[in-house]
């Protein structure tokens, strides 16, 4: 069996920025227990696997360990697989996936927009580990797919070192630390040791969680991100209630073959 694989680096105009991810086209459906095999074999955040259909695309998304039910960067690195190595001629695409329901991307210039359902956190108490593994004590603590762990100043962000071994003993997908930004709307962290992933460099999936926090605590709309990650990611995302849009561009690392 060969499969054609693309990598791509998402959130970032330039090589060896942002996020990379792994894109597999596929005829049909394979095995999920061999998607999970070539996901490990990858070893990146994420590699997404998709199927065409008559006027839209299935797909999925696996870290080296589990199958996620979401996930930002690689279906941007999948859009721009589609939308400039496979001639596809629209400049607009609907994604389906059997975790997340429907997810509509649009083209515009070398800009690419993802219209993705908002993730709304409600207020929790600490969970045990958390003030210990992050070393910093928290403004707020709020709770959706992820830990969303809110401070103060970028500053506290970039100088976060987590002990993983104890943030792996949270019960929670992920761990994002966010917190106002210098010179954008809002800054974030992410973490997910769980799921094979200590510190992921650009994640379009918390942004779900972020966007309408941020929304609703700057009384705006439209933000500007940055995930501080050594790679770093940047973000244009707009808040519209039961769905946000997240937009970066993404550039082409490699193209190639798999063999099994």
């Amino acid at each position: 069996m060969k499969i054609p694989i693309y990598q791509v680096d998402a959130f970032t105009d330039h090589v060896f920025g942002g996020n990379p991810a792994a894109v597999c086209p596929l005829k049909e459906w394979i095995d999920a227990d061999l998607m999970q095999k070539i996901a490990m074999e990858n070893n990146l955040s994420e590699t997404a696997f998709y199927v065409p259909k008559d006027d839209y695309f299935e797909i999925r998304w696996f870290t080296p360990k589990v199958e996620i039910n979401l996930a930002g960067h690689p279906t941007l690195a999948t859009a721009w697989v589609i939308f400039n190595e496979l001639n596809y001629e629209k400049n607009t695409i609907k994604f389906i996936s059997h975790l997340s329901g429907e997810l509509f991307i649009e083209k515009k210039d070398d800009l690419i927009i993802m219209d993705f359902p908002s993730n709304k956190a409600e207020l929790i108490s600490e969970p045990e580990f958390l003030i210990k593994a992050l070393g910093k004590e928290p403004v707020q603590v709020l709770n959706s797919r992820d830990l969303l762990v809110v401070y103060k100043s970028q500053s506290e962000i970039e100088s976060i070192k987590p002990n993983f071994g104890l943030l792996e003993k949270i019960d929670t997908f992920g761990i994002i630390i966010t917190a106002p930004g210098n010179d954008c709307d809002f800054v974030s962290r992410f973490f997910a040791p769980r799921a094979g992933i200590n510190e992921d460099p650009v994640t379009g999936s918390a942004h779900t969680i972020l966007i309408p926090y941020w929304a609703e605590y700057l009384k705006k709309d439209k933000l500007n991100a940055i995930q501080l990650s050594e790679r770093v990611g940047i973000l244009q995302c707009e808040y519209l209630g039961k769905r946000v849009k997240i937009a970066g561009k993404a550039k082409l690392f490699m193209r190639g073959e798999i063999t099994i």
